[in-house]
C-alpha cells in the first residue's frame, strides 16, 4: 500500500510541475516558440513487469540463458576478468551487460511509445501496417511468435477498437505476465533473437527493415533441443545447453558480422501521403541506413565491423557459464555500447512506471554503471582542433576541425538526434565576447531556427560569422511537397543530412552514382562544401568583435556536443500530447530528466 501511495504523490507532483512548465512557470529559460503546445495533463506510464524467463516453442526469456552465463551471486566470481584498477575484477557476465543496453530494453522506450503513437494519431487507416513494421525491430521475438503462429493480425502495441464490430482489441501495452505475448514483446532485442538468426540473405536488401529469419526448430518436434543457438566458437556445451536451456549450440561467424546488424539497421520506409496513400514512384526512403554507410566507410575496407566498437574483444580470457567450461579468448562483451544516455538515465528514474523494477522494492539494475561505460563510448566518437587562428582588424579568424572516428555518419540513426558545436570566445578578462551553440536548461539550443520553430531547421555552414549561426550535424526529413516532416511515414527525402561523414565515404561518388536509393547521401549545403568530406569537416569563424585593439588576446574554447533529443522535434511531437496518451506521458517524463545532452570532445586555442 505504501508503494502505491508514493507512486501517486509523485504523478501528482509531475502534473503539477507540467502544468506549470506549460503556463510558462519553468525556471529553464528558453526563447519563444511558434508552437503552441497543449496544456500538459503529467500522465505517466504504467507498464507490468514481464516473466523473463518464459519458454515457448520458439524463444526462451533472457532469464532462461542468465541462469547460467550471468554471475551475480557476489561470492564466487566466475565470469569476471582484471579491472583497470590494480587488484580488483570486473564482472563481464553477458545477461548483466545486457539487462541495461538500449537494446534490452527497446519495447520499454518511452520514446518509441510517443513517436509510435503519434504516427498512429496521423494515420490511423495504417495502423495495421504500423504495429506491424514497428515491431519487428522493437519486439521482435513477440513479432516472430505472431508471425509463426499466424497471430500478425493480432499484434498491436496499444488497445483499439475494431471498427466493423465494435470489439475493444488489447495490445501489449496493458497485458502483463499472464500473456504470452507481452512476455516475448518486453524482452525486447533478446538472446534468442539475436542468436537463432541464420545467414540466408544476410547483407541483401531483403534482410534489410527487419528481414532476419529465424527457423528455429529443424526438426520442429517440441522438445527436441535442436533450435540452434549460434555462437562465435566452435566448440560449444552441446549437452549443457541442450538439457538446460533446450537449445544446440553451433558456430556460427555470421553473428560476428556487421551484416547482422543491418538486419535492423538500415531501415526503409514507404512514404504515403497524408491520406496515407502510397506516393506512386517515390520508392523507399533510407531513413536509417547505418549499415551501408560502414559499407563504404574504410572500416570495412579495414575489416572493422559493428561488433568491434559496440561489442568490444576482451583481451583476456574468461569463463562464459557460471556453472563449468574452460576460459575462452575473443570474447565479445554483450554491452552493446552506444550514444543514449539521456534514455537510459528516462530508464533508471522511470524504472517502475516503465515496468522495468518493481515498485517499493531496491532497484537490481545498475544503470549508473551503463551510464557512465556509454558516457565513454560516445567520447571515443570524434575529435576535434581548434586551429588557425589569426587576429583581424576587427576581430579574429579561425577554424574548428572535426573528425569523425566511427564507421558510420554522427549522429547515426533516427532523425531525433544531433550532435553540434559551441564555441565561446573569452577576452583576456575572461568576459565572453562571442558565443554560439549554448544550450539552455530546458535542452533547446540558442540560435538554432528548428528550436524556435521546428517546421524550419538550421542550415550547413561553411563560415559562420553570427553568434545566432551555430553548426549542427543531423538529418532533417523532407515530405512531398518539399516541407520539413518529423513523421516517418511521410519522409520521401533529406532535406538536409550534414551528418558526419565516416572516412572513406566518398560524398561526390554517392551522388552521381545510380548504385544508392536517392535518399542515401550528403544533402543541403554540406554537398557543395569543399571542406566537408569522408572522415569529418572543417567550419570556418570569421568573426567582427567590435572594440577589438591591436596585441588583445582572444581564448576560443570549442565543444562537441550530442543530443539525441533534439528539442525543436519534441516540441512538434508534444503537439498531440492533448489527444495521444502516450506523447503526453513521454512529455511528463521528458520535463522531468535533468540530462539533456552529451559531450564528446573539446580543444582550446589562445590568440594573440
Amino acid at each position: 500500500m505504501n508503494s502505491i501511495i508514493v507512486v501517486a504523490n509523485r504523478v501528482i507532483l509531475l502534473s503539477l510541475v507540467a502544468m506549470l512548465t506549460a503556463c510558462g512557470g519553468s525556471s529553464s529559460g528558453g526563447g519563444s516558440n511558434e508552437v503552441q503546445l497543449p496544456l500538459a495533463r503529467g500522465l505517466l506510464p504504467d507498464l507490468a513487469i514481464h516473466d523473463g524467463g518464459f519458454e515457448s516453442d520458439f524463444h526462451s526469456g533472457a532469464s532462461q540463458c542468465s541462469d547460467c552465463h550471468s554471475d551475480e551471486t557476489g561470492d564466487t566470481m566466475l565470469i569476471d576478468v582484471d579491472s583497470d584498477v590494480p587488484g580488483e575484477t570486473r564482472n563481464v557476465s553477458i545477461g548483466t551487460a545486457w539487462e541495461t543496453s538500449v537494446m534490452a530494453l527497446a519495447t520499454r522506450d518511452p520514446y518509441w511509445h510517443a513517436v509510435f503513437a503519434s504516427e498512429l494519431d496521423n494515420f490511423p487507416m495504417l495502423e495495421d501496417t504500423i504495429n506491424k513494421e514497428c515491431t519487428i525491430c522493437h519486439a521482435p521475438t513477440a513479432y516472430d511468435l505472431a508471425d509463426k503462429q499466424g497471430m500478425l493480425d493480432e499484434l498491436r502495441l496499444f488497445d483499439t477498437v475494431d471498427e466493423s464490430t465494435g470489439e475493444e482489441l488489447q495490445g501489449l501495452y496493458t497485458m502483463d505476465s499472464g500473456d504470452e505475448l507481452f512476455n516475448h514483446a518486453m524482452d525486447g532485442v533478446t538472446c534468442t533473437l539475436c542468436h537463432q538468426m541464420e545467414d540466408v540473405n544476410f547483407g541483401t536488401e531483403a534482410s534489410f527493415t527487419g528481414g532476419y529469419v529465424i527457423n528455429g526448430s529443424p526438426s520442429g518436434i517440441p522438445g527436441a533441443s535442436d533450435r540452434p543457438a549460434y555462437g562465435q566458437y566452435g566448440d560449444p556445451l552441446v549437452a549443457s545447453m541442450q538439457s538446460r536451456a533446450g537449445f544446440l549450440p553451433l558456430l556460427g561467424t555470421h553473428l560476428s558480422t556487421s551484416e547482422s546488424c543491418a538486419t535492423c539497421h538500415n531501415l526503409n520506409i514507404e512514404p504515403v501521403t497524408p491520406a496515407g496513400e502510397e506516393i506512386e514512384g517515390a520508392g523507399h526512403f533510407a531513413e536509417q541506413a547505418i549499415y551501408t554507410e560502414w559499407e563504404q566507410s574504410s572500416f570495412n575496407a579495414e575489416g572493422t565491423s559493428c561488433q568491434s566498437c559496440h561489442m568490444p574483444v576482451l583481451d583476456q580470457t574468461v569463463r562464459l557459464a557460471n556453472n563449468a567450461g574452460e576460459k575462452r579468448p575473443d570474447f565479445a562483451e554483450h554491452t552493446f555500447l552506444g550514444a543514449n544516455t539521456v534514455m537510459l538515465d528516462m530508464f533508471k528514474n522511470f524504472a517502475v512506471e516503465l515496468g522495468i523494477e518493481e515498485p517499493g522494492v531496491a532497484p537490481t539494475l545498475d544503470f549508473d554503471e551503463a551510464i557512465v561505460r556509454n558516457r565513454e563510448f560516445l567520447r571515443t566518437s570524434a575529435q576535434i582542433a581548434v586551429v588557425a587562428g589569426t587576429p583581424t582588424a576587427d576581430g579574429l579568424n579561425f577554424s574548428v576541425e572535426v573528425d569523425n572516428q566511427t564507421g558510420h555518419k554522427l549522429p547515426a540513426g533516427y532523425h531525433s538526434r544531433r550532435v553540434y558545436l559551441h564555441v565561446e570566445v573569452l577576452n583576456a578578462s575572461g568576459e565572453t565576447v562571442f558565443e554560439s551553440g549554448r544550450i539552455r536548461d530546458n535542452g533547446s539550443i540558442v540560435g538554432v531556427d528548428e528550436d524556435v520553430n521546428p517546421s524550419t531547421y538550421e542550415p550547413h555552414y561553411d563560415v559562420i560569422t553570427e553568434p545566432t549561426q551555430v553548426q549542427v550535424y543531423q538529418s532533417v526529413v523532407g515530405d512531398i511537397n518539399n516541407d520539413r516532416t518529423h513523421s516517418l511515414l511521410s519522409g520521401t527525402q533529406f532535406l538536409k543530412d550534414n551528418r558526419l561523414l565516416p572516412n572513406g565515404l566518398d560524398k561526390d561518388a554517392i551522388a552521381n552514382s545510380d548504385e544508392f536509393a536517392d535518399s542515401f547521401g550528403t544533402f543541403g549545403n554540406a554537398l557543395t562544401d569543399e571542406n566537408f568530406a569522408g572522415g569529418g569537416d572543417t567550419v570556418t569563424y570569421a568573426l567582427s568583435l567590435p572594440g577589438t585593439l591591436s596585441g588583445d588576446v582572444f581564448t576560443v574554447r570549442a565543444e562537441l556536443r550530442y543530443q539525441p533529443l533534439n528539442y525543436g522535434s519534441l516540441q512538434q511531437l508534444f503537439t498531440q500530447g492533448d489527444r495521444v496518451d502516450q506523447v503526453d506521458m513521454f512529455r511528463t517524463i521528458y520535463e522531468n530528466t535533468e540530462l539533456r545532452d552529451e559531450f564528446i570532445d573539446t580543444d582550446t586555442l589562445v590568440i594573440q
